[in-house]
């Protein structure tokens, strides 16, 4: 008697792969079609019988919070692999603080719709949502609520503060109060050193403020 191949158990709760298959009306010919795309990238039948866990990647240069994006994805693959899933990392939006135009808050919801329809959109039977800063990370947790797959988040990290002349100091924290020193001429006029010392290290800011809530409220 010959087994039924993957392609074949139609009927079975749809997981992994086999989730959301694109609407052609034969639903045969679209896994099909989906594994003859996805085979050619290399991965087995054995591989794509896992649980599927996506990965949001929201890595930019112009978004230096995220800058150890690559680095936390290949991270999680493993571990996704090790567990006996199949990790697949996909891009969405990114926003920064101080590279977004009129304001980031201006495209937190564009962000929160892009990463929910990205997880609804492509077959995952979980994500992990990589972020950081105060407008990523609600952005992120309401798409995948809405989006209703288990999630987990996976905060960048903040930058580390930086010293000048024997100051600490750090970006929006200090950085408001060095550039206006810097105009009413009440520190020394040393941008350059001022702004290395501010800005040091990749990351969202290390202060207690915008950044740092939202990721406490996700730990919690």
């Amino acid at each position: 008697m010959s087994k039924t191949k993957p392609e074949e158990s139609l009927t079975a709760p749809a997981t992994g792969i086999r989730k959301g298959l694109t609407n052609y009306g034969d639903s045969g010919f679209s896994l099909f079609l989906r594994k003859a795309f996805i085979k050619g990238a290399g991965y087995t039948d054995e591989a794509l019988d896992r649980p599927v866990v996506g990965i949001s990647n929201t890595g930019s240069a112009y978004n230096p919070c995220h800058g150890n994006a690559p680095q936390l994805i290949e991270a999680v693959k493993r571990g996704v692999m090790l567990a006996g899933g199949l990790p697949m990392d996909f891009p969405t939006i990114s926003i920064h603080e101080s590279f977004s135009q009129p304001t980031s808050m201006y495209l937190r919801n564009l962000m929160s719709m892009d990463t929910e329809e990205m997880i609804r959109a492509q077959p995952m039977d979980a994500v992990v949502l990589i972020g950081g800063c105060d407008k990523t990370v609600p952005a992120q947790l309401m798409g995948a609520a809405s989006a209703n797959i288990p999630a987990i988040q996976l905060i960048t990290g903040s930058m580390l503060t930086g010293s000048h002349r024997g100051e600490r100091g750090h970006l929006f924290g200090d950085g408001y109060r060095q550039h206006h020193g810097l105009r009413g001429r009440s520190v020394g006029d040393d941008r350059a050193g001022r702004r290395i010392a501010a800005g040091r290290d990749r990351g969202p800011y290390p202060h207690r403020g915008g950044d740092g809530r939202p990721g406490c409220a996700d730990g919690a």
